[in-house]
């Protein structure tokens, strides 16, 4: 996290404006810089240097393509309908609609379906088809939903974890995104110009299910499915989610302004002074950093806010707008403009939201996102579909995770604020659904809501209140989870309504959810047992493993589900040989984690734990993490020992909002599977639902995916 303060930019001669407008004119795109030892686990993204490339490139390609697309409409139309009656002269329907509900747990759905709380669901369960649904190991979104797109597991479409390793530095990195700096720079005095685009790779591996349909003339449109970010390029529409970060080219880094003295420090974002004049605060939005010149540092945009006279609102000023806020209200998306030089400027857009006002004043803003309308990485596809989206509802949420989990564990927003966050992301969502199964006659329509995962994962501390009896929290909050299912269903409701006798609907989620009071930090089970070792006898260590000593390290955990060998040739300081040490090493680390006892709570806190050797096969094994450690309910790898951090105990209580979770044992977390068909299935799981897609279209699923073809009757 970077919390120093920039030195203002010194003035650019005319000179140099000049020249620097010509390149950029010209279409070089500014660098990336990655500050790899400043993050936190929330902030692990490609770097912030990135914004410069598309708010120029990304515009001019995308005016150009959509002026091609206009011209060529009627031919392409009718060469379309060509080709699509071609496609689908086999198709078993016309259209399947897949409503992806995030972490909808099959315990907490049959209860309230009893209790005739989902009747949309019921129906479904009734008229067609309900069952559980077998998730990945691990079970994490990332995972999960990489194999519901591609129908193969983890080693054959390279996703693990939301983190991985790098091999020479051991340091964390984002498991389904890279960017890299430009191979070629043109240095000008100070001024650093690329003279090539940063690479943008897509880490998840194999061919999701949609471009298979999109091979033959099948069209879909994908909405926010987990793991799209860099957009796929397929005969289709699809609008980015999870991976895709924010302008600052974080996953998700919050501004919180305050009057109050003293420092501190936050996980998810920063904190920044905001000054007192009278009845005006005044403070500084800290933007991407200016990469054109060289240690210019971020770019800032000053603003300021006004009490009006007699009224409990104020006035927001920042840039070219002027906005209304009231306490405890978000705004409306603000766009914000950060000036780079003459002629050029990165859009950005956030809410703002008033905390308090008396006796301090303090101010939240939401990560400052890529603006969908001005992207400056592509966050859709066609590149003009995010920008199509934005004119017909309205500007929309870009980042792959927008609910600020972060803000709430940190104390930064209320859990008022942040259900209030959460149900305005919900509506953009639901807009866009319904415009895509209006418009969609025929194909696919596949959309994820990840309201449903994010409320749990901050509200499962209040599943199970008993009303006063646990504070006023509880009263205030004990029905956020049943009311949140509600939604849902209303949801499949809506899907109903359009899915017609031509229509097949699935409802599904990748994994069900468990209560999260205990973390579990294998990295002091690993150095209290001897197969992790810190320097000069220390029993911590700071995050990304500062002060081990790999030259006697023999395993180490990092991530959320697993751990790995400290294997030679492999890890730059690896120390265990591939081959019998190494299978020896994981089966003895197995025998002794499993069913390890937390004495202090008189609880199993590890069922078990799997060599991923014996889960899967495929071509990106030896990615994978070495063993995956299913956790026992109530227990999960704490959050030191996700970013490679050793602390005192092996054992400590979650204090956190964040109380529930899902990096457990995947046997304690299957997802939901509804239809509105009959459908016959033995024990299905998520890598089922690509193979289905493509047989009830008439296609057979290549030899290479593992899932199987549902069979579901469509009359």
């Amino acid at each position: 996290m970077r919390t120093s303060r920039q030195s203002e930019k010194s003035r650019i001669s005319a000179v140099t404006n000049g020249v620097l407008l010509c390149l950029v004119v010209a279409g070089f795109a500014c660098s990336f810089q990655h500050h790899a030892g400043e993050t936190q686990v929330a902030y692990i993204g490609p770097g912030a240097g990135f914004a410069f490339l598309g708010s120029f490139l990304t515009l001019v390609a995308g005016f150009f393509l959509g002026l091609v697309s206009f011209l060529s409409w009627p031919f392409r139309m009718l060469w379309r309908l060509v080709r699509r009656r071609k496609g689908f002269r086999h198709a078993r329907v016309h259209k399947i609609i897949f409503l992806g509900l995030d972490g909808l747990d099959p315990r907490l759905t049959e209860k309230f379906m009893s209790e005739g709380k989902l009747p949309n669901l019921q129906r479904l369960k009734e008229q067609g088809a309900y069952s559980r649904l077998r998730t990945t190991y691990p079970s994490l979104s990332p995972v999960a939903w990489s194999t519901f797109a591609t129908g193969v597991n983890p080693a054959k479409h390279n996703i693990f974890d939301f983190l991985n390793r790098s091999l020479k530095t051991y340091v964390p990195q984002l498991s389904s995104a890279h960017v890299t700096k430009p191979r070629r720079m043109l240095r000008i005095g100070r001024w650093q110009i690329p003279l090539s685009r940063p690479g943008i790779e897509m880490r998840r591996k194999s061919q999701p299910f949609w471009k298979l349909l999109g091979e033959q003339n099948i069209g879909s449109t994908i909405i926010r499915v987990p793991i799209t970010f860099p957009p796929d390029k397929f005969n289709g529409r699809q609008l980015s989610a999870m991976a895709t970060p924010d302008l600052r080219g974080t996953q998700g880094s919050f501004s919180f302004f305050t009057t109050r003295l003293g420092e501190a420090t936050y996980e998810g974002g920063s904190r920044y002074p905001l000054k007192r004049a009278g009845d005006r605060f005044e403070g500084e939005l800290e933007g991407p950093d200016n990469t054109l010149e060289e240690s210019a540092g971020a770019l800032r945009i000053p603003f300021r806010i006004e009490k009006k006279a007699k009224d409990p609102v104020y006035l927001l000023r920042v840039g070219k707008e002027s906005v209304t806020l009231q306490p405890g209200v978000y705004s409306r998306w603000i766009k914000l403009a950060f000036r780079a030089g003459p002629g050029f400027k990165i859009s950005g857009i956030a809410r703002f939201l008033i905390t308090e006002t008396e006796p301090e004043f303090s101010l939240y803003v939401s990560p400052i996102q890529i603006d969908p309308e001005k992207p400056a990485l592509p966050v859709s596809h066609p590149s003009f579909y995010a920008a199509y989206l934005a004119k017909l509802f309205g500007t929309f949420s870009t980042l792959g995770m927008a609910e600020d989990t972060w803000a709430l564990n940190e104390g930064v927003i209320s859990e008022q604020n942040f259900l209030d966050q959460a149900y305005l992301l919900l509506e953009e969502r639901e807009a866009m659904f319904r415009n895509a199964m209006e418009k969609t006659r025929r194909g696919v329509v596949a959309c994820v809501f990840d309201t449903s995962d994010r409320i749990q994962h901050m509200f499962y501390r209040y599943l199970h209140s008993n009303g006063a009896h646990d504070g006023a929290s509880a009263v205030a909050f004990g029905g956020t989870i049943e009311e949140m299912y509600k939604k849902m269903d209303n949801l499949v409701g809506l899907a109903s309504s359009y899915a017609d006798d031509k229509t097949a609907l699935f409802v599904l989620s990748d994994h069900g959810f468990c209560s999260f009071r205990r973390g579990i930090n294998l990295n002091s089970w690993l150095r209290d047992n001897g197969y992790l070792v810190l320097q000069d006898g220390a029993r911590e260590s700071g995050p990304y493993f500062r002060g081990v000593d790999w030259s006697r390290t023999k395993a180490y955990a990092v991530g959320l589900a697993g751990f790995y060998i400290n294997l030679k040739g492999r890890e730059a300081g690896g120390t265990v040989a591939p081959g019998d040490e190494a299978e020896l090493l994981k089966r003895e680390l197995i025998r002794r984690l499993a069913n390890l006892f937390d004495d202090e709570c008189n609880e199993v806190g590890i069922r078990t734990v799997y060599a991923t050797s014996d889960l899967y096969k495929g071509p990106y094994a030896a990615e994978a993490p070495d063993l995956i450690v299913g956790y026992n309910d109530g227990y999960r790898t704490s959050w030191d020992a996700a970013v490679g951090q050793v602390t005192a105990h092996v054992f400590e209580d979650n204090r956190k909002a964040w109380s529930g979770d899902h990096c457990v044992d995947p046997m304690l977390v299957p997802g939901v599977f509804f239809s509105n068909r009959r459908v016959e299935a033995d024990n299905p799981g998520i890598e089922d639902m690509a193979p289905t897609a493509l047989s009830l279209f008439g296609l057979e699923p290549p030899r290479w995916m593992e899932g199987k073809p549902l069979r579901v009757d469509v009359g």
